[in-house]
């Protein structure tokens, strides 16, 4: 695989309608498959990843600009952690502003890594943080190491979770 086609973000980048004349280009052609998008179907890319955590921290503050401020600084394409996507969002329900994250690699940049970074960067701006919350299904490993890490427990190993003797 090319390493440019590894994101899915970079091949979705134009749309559809820019889709043939991506196609078309040396750089962007497919692994597998015609150079061209299905008249009448368009184009599938398919794919395989490691589970995704979708992650957002509410921001005591109604001022979006500053969730986008600091979703810049915490996410891998500004210089920030890696394996992190992040974007800053208005929550018209409470009026409150968010940060709404994708952990893609949840052992590069597990939720402890993603809240202090947020956390720090807020405390900067004078803001503080009021809740998180998980969108879908999250890896029961990247929830102990969270704790393992808040808890400072030392020497910890996912063999010390009781669920994972249960299920031998």
């Amino acid at each position: 695989m090319v390493e440019h086609h590894r994101n899915l973000a970079d091949l979705r980048r134009g749309e559809f309608e820019g889709m043939l004349h991506k196609m078309q280009d040396a750089l962007w052609r497919p692994d597998l498959g015609p150079h061209a998008p299905h008249p009448t179907a368009g184009v599938t890319a398919i794919g395989a990843r490691g589970p995704l955590v979708a992650y957002n921290i509410l921001l005591d503050t109604d001022d979006v600009e500053i969730a986008r401020h600091i979703a810049r600084k915490v996410r891998f394409s500004s210089g920030g952690l890696p394996a992190l996507k992040a974007i800053g969002l208005m929550i018209e329900a409470n009026g409150k502003a968010q940060v709404s994250m994708n952990l893609t690699d949840y052992h590069q940049t597990g939720l402890y890594a993603a809240w202090e970074a947020v956390r720090a960067e807020a405390e900067q701006m004078g803001v503080r943080l009021l809740s998180s919350e998980l969108i879908g299904l999250v890896p029961m490993e990247a929830l102990a190491e969270t704790a393992a890490r808040f808890l400072k427990l030392e020497g910890f190993h996912m063999d010390r979770v009781l669920e994972n003797h249960l299920m031998e």
